[in-house]
């Protein structure tokens, strides 16, 4: 793969926009005219620029109140191009009632949006497989997942059993045509407390079924596990089997010895996770979508913007990453 054509700071880009954050004004969040931009040229990298994704938890505050219509003409006006789920729900005082599936990809094709996955409680597989993968295809999107661990039973068995599960339902995925797959946290990258040689997450790795169960690589949290639990590198995940990952949480974080976890999380741009490095050893094969996220979004000061205004401002550090 050749070299990241763009040189990239994040805290001085950091810098240079602290004083121009974005004013999303009433009339931009709700629906003022967005500005074209020019069709960027295909990404050279594994993982495209003019497919940049956002998780929406990550603005779960702007979902609820202000409602999907609004927020996904905004995303749209800032350049996001996919859409990751957190549930399907906003304040029903918008509608005067729930908005339903059909809705929502409406407000997706109008905008020119895709629904690339969501994340689903891994209760709702147990429970309601096939109604999750109905509201999938409702949507569009090629992928459905689950933020959950695979299983609280940190074993060696108890994660055998866990890849039986998740091959089963991606087996019923599969034949809807859809990718099922797993997001990782920290915890996954741990040792088995029965073999503490044995990471778990390579445990599922293994035992789970390449042709039906996928992963989605958080890449903070897999640097939060190689911090707490040192002997891997993320990217070797990926180089070794790519076509797995179709999917990345592309979250920053700020080095803090005094967090348990390694880090704190920050807008991207704004931290120092190896984001290069790691885009370059993944290597050229297959393509993943980069998807944005900051749990901590809700809480950007000033709020307004809050977490639209630390969506824009990543999304643009994301667009001079890949650019």
């Amino acid at each position: 793969m050749s070299h990241i054509r763009k040189s990239f700071d994040r805290r001085d880009f950091l810098r240079a926009t602290a004083g121009t954050t974005v004013a999303l004004a009433a009339a931009s969040v709700t629906g003022a005219a967005a500005t074209s931009a020019a069709a960027a040229a295909p990404s050279k990298l594994s993982i495209p620029k003019d497919r940049i994704g956002i998780q929406l938890y990550s603005i779960r505050d702007k979902v609820s109140a202000l409602g999907f219509g609004v927020v996904l003409a905004e995303l749209a006006r800032i350049g996001y191009k996919e859409i990751e789920f957190a549930g399907y729900t906003q304040n029903t005082s918008i509608l005067g009632r729930q908005i339903t599936l059909p809705e929502i990809r409406t407000l997706l094709d109008d905008n020119g949006l895709s629904a690339v996955g969501s994340h689903v409680g891994i209760g709702n597989f147990r429970s309601n497989l096939q109604g999750e993968l109905d509201a999938a295809q409702i949507l569009g999107m090629p992928h459905v997942g689950t933020a959950n661990a695979p299983t609280n039973v940190n074993t060696v068995a108890g994660y055998r059993a866990a890849a039986d599960e998740f091959n089963v339902w991606g087996a019923a995925a599969t034949a809807r045509g859809l990718k099922l797959y797993q997001h990782n946290h920290a915890g996954e990258f741990a040792f088995a407390t029965d073999q503490p040689s044995v990471r778990l997450y390579d445990v599922f790795l293994k035992n789970t079924d390449p042709r039906h169960v996928y992963l989605e690589l958080d890449i903070y949290w897999a640097y939060v596990g190689q911090y707490r639990w040192p002997g891997f590198d993320p990217a070797a995940y990926v180089r070794n089997q790519p076509y797995r990952y179709p999917l990345f949480h592309m979250k920053d974080g700020d080095a803090n010895s005094a967090n348990a976890n390694g880090f704190d999380i920050v807008e991207f741009g704004a931290g120092d996770l190896p984001y290069e490095k790691f885009v370059r050893d993944i290597g050229p094969r297959a393509s993943h979508v980069g998807i944005w996220e900051q749990d901590t979004a809700p809480n950007t000061q000033p709020n307004p913007p809050g977490s639209l205004g630390a969506a824009e401002r990543s999304f643009t550090a994301l667009k001079g990453l890949l650019g």
